[in-house]
């Protein structure tokens, strides 16, 4: 394949000291190691490199490699067409390999020696991860949608909840992990290397889940545990609309020297495609810190604004959020934002004004339903995978209003909220949502934070409640940018429950709300300057597949009133599509489906099969992964049924299954 400045090599081997193979496309400028020596930027995921991140990758690295940078898409190890199997995520071994990697890009003769690395959300990770291994030629990362916090800002665990993303997560990657290589790339071992994996993989959920507190297990690969030593320069990007919103201002405050921050209205999606709008020019953002990182190009990277934000400005939920009205602002320099406090006074109402506070006490015991408008962790589409209308939700909690806005308000930074409360269990989850009250009734969620009360000093060592006794609570919320209009109101919403996001305790918990106590801190934006953030110009940067077989997706909640059970039910097929230049073609169904009892934690359950396939002419795999999860008590109880078809064939058929402890969960 070539271009007039780029030529692309479809499968390139990258061999590593054990001798294990790594599959890498690279899209390289043309006149790299002839007259040229270029940087280079590096992806490294196990999201498959031909039918997984294809799109992507093509409408990106082409364009890199027109302004002179390469760029290596390589599948870690057990994945794609690379070698071996897969050992987890983020894991020692996946870090030297990339360190390899890097090693190997920086001796090729079309190297400068200079390597950059980027990715979203796993390869967002990983590419902070290495960097803090300090690799000599790894000058400048771009992390979109990713962490510097393993544990309390993924898919597994939030403030010691169990979010629901976790199992969800497990069973995505049992099922990715599970396809076949393209024997068009390994030839005719490529059995013997599908059924390695299929016998290798590891079982994610119980490894998780054996990993309930903060330990050395989160803490491997936490930057946030030493920000000083971080080396290299650092874009961090994120959505609000995305899981992990919070990363951006977590990178700018623990590394303000090295970190920049740009936060747009998206779902988890690149920014030059991702919805809501308006989207970012992401390839001249990048390009421009490529240059200045990798080539020593002085082009003033360096002193753009420490943080630049969208503003959201009163969106509504609907099933399809395509743009969200707002404006761009930058701040030079990110510090702890002031705090306006507001407290709930005797007539109910939330104020910042000086009165009399609310006293006595609320009894808070959520429907274990609530919830169901919360959309999903971490977001693919904007439609209603986004947090839908709150009055849902509000309905099973406490919610307290401000009165109707005289004067805007305008926040930036992560809301803090105080109370003191007592629970009639040992266990409880308490969640708090800031929700901005249109004039109509519609109730839009700005943010939301959970916390397992018996991780309220901490996650590292939690400790159980003593009911009946008090006890002094601080929630941080998630991070938001909003303007809250005049003519709205600012409601602060408790629930006691926020299922299916986060997974109840084993006891349907009742706690009592101290009023006089309650106090909800806004970060005010304070000093800014409203700029503009150009859009890339090209409305419709991804290629278009060839669409075999029409996709189609659902969700819906189901709530069986006679036999008292909730269901929340999503359903994902892609479609059968082939990659119009390798033939490969390729289609990924998913099925969930989430129970409840309302009263009865216990009762809670999750199925999740999903299917995947990957065919040439005259050549298909399968693979049928379900796997389900129930609890009692005292253990989670998972299982997973992984069934393998060549040409509809059985080639492997496994069950397996766990019971781990609940730790203070």
């Amino acid at each position: 394949m070539t271009n007039k400045n780029f030529r692309v090599i479809e499968n390139k081997w990258i061999v590593l000291k054990d001798g294990t193979r790594l599959a890498a496309r690279i899209w390289m400028p043309d006149d790299a190691g002839q007259t040229a020596r270029v940087p280079t930027v590096l992806e490294f995921l196990p999201y498959r490199k031909r039918n997984g991140t294809a799109p992507r990758d093509e409408s990106t690295y082409p364009v890199f490699a027109g302004a002179g940078i390469a760029g290596i898409r390589v599948d870690i190890r057990g994945c794609g067409e690379s070698d071996g199997v897969i050992d987890g995520e983020y894991t020692p071994r996946e870090l030297s390999d990339a360190v390899e990697v890097i090693e190997w890009i920086a001796a090729q003769a079309w190297s400068n020696g200079s390597v950059g690395m980027m990715g979203i959300s796993w390869g967002g990770f990983n590419c902070l991860q290495v960097a803090a291994l300090k690799p000599p030629a790894l000058k400048a990362v771009i992390g979109i949608a990713t962490t510097v916090d393993r544990y309390n800002d993924d898919i597994h665990y939030k403030n010691g909840t169990h979010l629901s993303a976790q199992f969800s997560w497990a069973a995505t990657m049992s099922a990715y992990e599970s396809r076949s290589p393209d024997r068009e790339i390994v030839g005719e071992h490529w059995r013997d290397m599908w059924l390695e994996r299929l016998e290798g993989e590891p079982f994610f959920i119980q490894e998780w889940l054996s990993h309930q507190r903060r330990d050395d297990f989160w803490r491997h690969g936490s930057i946030c545990e030493d920000f000083e030593s971080f080396p290299i320069p650092a874009l961090v990007l994120a959505g609000w609309a995305d899981g992990y919103r919070n990363t951006p201002l977590k990178a700018v405050t623990g590394m303000p020297g090295k970190a920049k921050a740009l936060i747009g209205p998206w779902v988890h999606k690149y920014p030059h495609f991702a919805y809501p709008k308006p989207r970012a020019d992401f390839h001249a953002e990048a390009i421009a810190w490529w240059r200045r990182w990798l080539c020593d190009e002085e082009n003033g990277v360096e002193v753009l604004p420490q943080v630049r934000a969208y503003i959201l400005d009163g969106p509504k939920p609907v099933r399809w959020r395509e743009a969200d009205p707002g404006y761009w602002i930058a701040k030079d320099a990110w510090s702890e934002p002031e705090m306006l406090a507001l407290s709930v006074n005797a007539s109910g109402r939330l104020t910042h004004e000086p009165a009399s506070r609310a006293g006595g006490r609320a009894v808070l015991q959520s429907p274990l339903d609530t919830g169901t408008a919360a959309g999903e962790f971490f977001t693919l589409k904007p439609d209603t995978q986004m947090a839908g209308d709150q009055r849902l939700d509000d309905a099973g909690s406490l919610a307290f209003d401000s009165e109707v806005l005289v004067e805007e308000r305008l926040v930036l930074g992560q809301p803090v909220l105080k109370l003191q409360l007592f629970s009639d269990a040992p266990l409880a989850n308490l969640a708090a949502r800031l929700v901005d009250v249109h004039p109509d009734g519609t109730a839009t969620r700005v943010c939301f934070g959970v916390l397992n009360l018996a991780h309220r000093n901490g996650n590292a060592e939690p400790t159980a409640l003593d009911p009946g006794k008090t006890v002094s609570v601080e929630l941080v919320l998630d991070a938001c940018g909003y303007r809250f209009a005049p003519g709205h109101r600012i409601r602060l919403s408790l629930s006691s429950a926020y299922w299916p996001l986060i997974l109840p305790p084993p006891f349907d918990a009742k706690l009592d709300v101290e009023l006089d106590s309650m106090e909800i801190s806004l970060p005010l934006l304070g000093e800014h300057e409203r700029i503009d953030v150009p859009e890339p110009a090209n409305p419709d940067p991804l290629p278009h597949y060839e669409t075999l077989e029409e996709g189609a997706a659902a969700r819906t909640i189901e709530r069986d009133v006679l036999n008292g059970v909730t269901r929340y039910k999503v359903g994902e097929d892609t479609g059968l599509n082939r990659h119009p230049g390798n033939g490969l073609m390729s289609r990924d169904v998913t099925e969930q489906v989430w129970s409840i009892v309302p009263g009865d934690p216990l009762s809670m359950t999750a199925t999740i099969v999903s299917l995947c396939i990957i065919a040439r002419e005259g050549w298909e795999t399968m693979t049928r992964s379900t796997m389900t999860m129930a609890c009692t008590g005292t253990e989670w109880v998972v299982s997973e049924h992984m069934q393998a078809f060549h040409d509809g064939a059985t080639v492997f058929d496994r069950e397996r299954s766990a019971r781990i402890p609940r730790d203070h969960m």
